[in-house]
């Protein structure tokens, strides 16, 4: 089962950290997979690559592009209609994705990016399983594909 850091977090929620180029570095060089929050600026007729999850903070930082972006390790939740463009124009080698309130969202790769407590299949990423308490012991005969969690190094210690 493939455990994704939700925007980069490994122990739980951290706003000061999440989607931050050094916490994403960080999750990166731990194995772990990461959800990132991204979008494209177009302010003074220039694009530009930014995280963050209400509003673009963070550039790329030291995290070259190609790192990030030719890496499926990595997977983009767009938070603009222009980055969801620019990577179904650019991108054969990470995943991306757009979603708000859907309970299944299918992704580039046609996996489905499932809110907490909905039904599950093979092709499912359990987004955020503590929010409904669920641990690796209670899905872990559903042959899910991922979970999608702000606990990582817990998750990885379940699954042993």
């Amino acid at each position: 089962m493939r455990i994704i850091s939700h925007r980069g977090n490994l122990e739980g929620p951290n706003l000061l950290k999440e989607n931050s180029p050094d916490q994403i570095k960080k999750v990166l060089d731990l194995g772990f997979n990461v959800e990132i929050d991204v979008w494209i600026n177009n302010d003074n007729n220039q694009e530009e690559i930014l995280f963050g999850h209400d509003k673009p903070v963070y550039g790329l930082s030291d995290i070259t592009f190609e790192k990030l972006f030719c890496n499926y390790q990595v997977w983009f939740h767009c938070k603009n209609l222009e980055m969801l463009n620019f990577l179904s124009i650019w991108s054969d080698d990470c995943h991306y994705f757009w979603h708000q309130n859907d309970d299944y969202t299918l992704t580039d790769e046609n996996y489905i990016w499932t809110y907490p407590g909905k039904e599950l299949s093979d092709r499912s990423i359990l987004v955020l399983p503590e929010k409904i308490d669920i641990e690796y012991k209670d899905i872990k005969d559903k042959g899910i594909y991922g979970v999608c969690t702000d606990y990582p190094l817990k998750w990885k210690e379940d699954i042993g």
